[in-house]
């Protein structure tokens, strides 16, 4: 993976390069940009896919002290990002937290995003998401090496599956789920910052519902997806992100859970090129 220093410290990234159109991936919690691995398998013969380790939780460099993790400060971390890569004019794509970030981009104005796609994510009040998000949240009130240990239980695939680990966000992708997992548990400064951003979270359980209310202020194509079994993200929500936006549609996929890009890799990978290709020709 390639490398670039922001305000934050180091974030590795993937990009296929290539004159296609952009596409920026971003991740949610406890993952890494190899989420996008087989959409992007797929995507890039004819697309520009660029796929950041946001430092989320299974991210492999320390940010620095004083970096802001906070979700809005990762938003800003995601708009630094672009901008240092120069792209003018690319496709936001965010599913989990990464929908959430996608949302808190679209509010800020954020240079060169000229559509997006929310793909199952957290939205309104459900953040932090699920069994999951919550069970996160409040292991992150655990010192750094304490949260460690609690972490440890999830090296057994019986625990992941549950449904307050990975159980309920993927059908098939349990392999990504073990490998995403090994930072928090073999480094500590990892440690450290996931407690760190967990906190943040936890301190702002109102900031998706306030966004919300900014997000029919987006007037750029705009693509819903959502899993249509989804147990996490509801797929209610999906209808009212996609009724919100002034030119959002929804398209909802079968037998997925929230991990679009894990369990229906080709199928989301389609979609996106298909939304690419109609919204670059729609006046």
């Amino acid at each position: 993976m390639k490398q670039i220093e922001l305000s934050a410290g180091t974030i590795e990234y993937t990009d296929t390069g290539g004159d296609g159109p952009a596409l920026v991936l971003l991740h949610g919690m406890m993952m890494d940009a190899s989420l996008w691995d087989g959409p992007i398998a797929d995507l890039a013969a004819d697309h520009r896919c660029i796929a950041p380790t946001l430092p989320l939780g299974a991210h492999r460099h320390v940010m620095h002290d004083d970096a802001d993790l906070s979700l809005p400060g990762i938003a800003r971390l995601v708009a630094e990002f672009t901008g240092r890569l120069g792209l003018q004019d690319f496709t936001l794509v965010g599913n989990d937290t990464g929908g959430a970030l996608v949302q808190l981009l679209m509010c800020d104005g954020t240079a060169g995003v000229q559509r997006v796609v929310l793909a199952s994510c957290e939205a309104f009040g459900n953040f932090p998401a699920g069994l999951t998000g919550k069970t996160l949240v409040l292991a992150g009130k655990l010192p750094p090496a304490v949260f460690g240990l609690f972490m440890h239980q999830l090296r057994v695939r019986a625990v992941r599956r549950l449904p307050i680990a990975f159980g309920w966000l993927t059908r098939r992708g349990d392999q990504a789920t073990a490998r995403w997992i090994q930072p928090v548990l073999t480094q500590p400064g990892i440690r450290r910052d996931t407690v760190r951003m967990l906190r943040a979270a936890a301190a702002d359980p109102r900031l998706l519902a306030e966004t919300a209310g900014r997000l029919p202020g987006f007037g750029q194509p705009a693509l819903v997806v959502w899993a249509a079994g989804d147990r996490v993200m509801p797929p209610e929500h999906g209808r009212r992100l996609a009724g919100l936006l002034p030119q959002g549609q929804l398209t909802e996929v079968a037998d997925s859970y929230t991990l679009l890009p894990l369990d229906q890799p080709a199928r989301f990978a389609q979609i996106i090129r298909d939304f690419t290709r109609a919204s670059a020709v729609t006046p």
